[in-house]
């Protein structure tokens, strides 16, 4: 854990409030994160003599509705200007949010959100699926997904560097581009894609069960992903854990960040975090609505039963089902790292609210896990 507590809590409060990347944003928006910036949070508020207590709970919190909707409307704008463009130029087109910032375990006030920019006059299917062998998909072509994207790709670049003609429109990037600063509060990634109907979706019809496909320019490639089952799978399960598992993966990605900010190498994305916590023991993350260091707690025992237990860790499987979550050696040894991590904030965190610990030099981490599983930290 980090040896300066505060400088960690002072990047988790600039990460919040977006203060750290306030050079990706306009004069205005730079102007309006500054003017927040001296407003406490209620987290910052709590366990005053407690730092790493309050960096706890701070870093399982939320991101202030205000700037996540900033980064959705921002999208939307985005997606406004080439909705009208791509019209005009003949293609039919849909749009859709993915990643961090529509399932809310974002950790930045000034997030990148994914828009995915969908080509919906062309898309492809699972030829084992119901419709595809009951032959309602009747309309053959010689197209292809990496023409198609291609295409699409080519003209939305057009059209993003014509309409925001003060930003910064980098299209250097495989599968996104990514568009910053002029009259946007927020950046966007714009990912050009198209449906890819799966075996379920063709018996559902339920979007969530939908696939996208994308395009990586550089090889070229595409990639099929499901998106929006990620989004279902790790909301429902979040909802019967009473919100303790997105505040884990908050928690998870915060002090990944801070982690890596301080030197530390931790090769974990995002998705595989959200997807790992996923299957930690719902039952404990329940606790947390009463008793909200039993979140701490239970990250911190997943995550150290998966670092000693290797063949489970490489045995989980993300939400949609599509692939192992540890697919690389890197992946693993980036779960270790954060595990380890993990355990300092946990035995810190026990210090602080068991004086009993305090005083002990041969502290367990099961002591320190039971002494915060009950803890209750007083309300600002």
């Amino acid at each position: 854990m980090a040896r300066d507590i505060n400088k960690r809590l002072s990047q988790l409060s600039n990460r919040r409030r977006g203060t750290d990347r306030l050079s990706r944003l306009n004069e205005s928006a730079r102007d309006e994160l500054i003017a927040k910036s001296s407003l406490e949070e209620e987290w910052q508020k709590r366990a005053k003599s407690q730092p790493y207590t309050r960096y706890a709970l701070g870093a399982m919190q939320e991101v202030g509705k205000d700037y996540t909707r900033i980064s959705v409307e921002t999208a939307e704008r985005v997606g406004n200007q080439l909705n009208n463009g791509l019209t005009a130029a003949g293609f039919s087109v849909g749009f859709r949010l993915q990643g961090s910032v529509p399932l809310n375990v974002h950790i930045r006030g000034v997030s990148d959100v994914d828009l995915l920019s969908l080509d919906t006059g062309f898309h492809t299917y699972h030829t084992q699926g119901m419709k595809s062998r009951f032959g309602q998909y009747t309309a053959p072509t010689t197209k292809t997904s990496i023409g198609v994207l291609a295409a699409l790709r080519k003209e939305a670049e057009k059209i993003l560097i014509a309409k925001f003609p003060a930003a910064s429109v980098d299209t250097s990037g495989g599968k996104a581009i990514a568009i910053s600063g002029g009259s946007l509060a927020r950046p966007v990634d714009v990912v050009p894609s198209h449906w890819y109907d799966t075996i379920d979706y063709q018996a559902s019809g339920q979007e969530r069960d939908r696939g996208i496909t994308i395009l990586n320019k550089k090889v070229p490639e595409t990639v099929d992903n499901l998106p929006f089952l990620h989004i279902h799978r790790i909301d429902e399960r979040d909802q019967q854990s009473l919100g303790g598992l997105k505040k884990a993966i908050r928690l998870c990605k915060n002090v990944k960040n801070d982690a890596i900010e301080e030197g530390k190498s931790i090769v974990f994305p995002s998705f595989d975090i959200a997807a790992t916590m996923y299957h930690a023991d719902l039952s404990a993350f329940r606790r947390g609505y009463l008793f909200e260091l039993a979140i701490l707690a239970e990250t911190q025992r997943f995550l150290d039963e998966l670092y000693h237990n290797p063949a489970k860790a490489k045995s989980l499987i993300v939400p949609d089902g599509s692939r192992r979550i540890f697919d690389t050696e890197e992946k693993y040894a980036g779960l270790k790292t954060l595990s380890a991590e993990m355990d300092d904030l946990v035995r810190e965190v026990a210090k602080e609210q068991s004086v009993t610990l305090s005083l002990r030099p041969d502290v367990t981490l099961l002591d320190s896990r039971s002494a915060i599983a009950s803890a209750v930290v007083p309300a600002a």
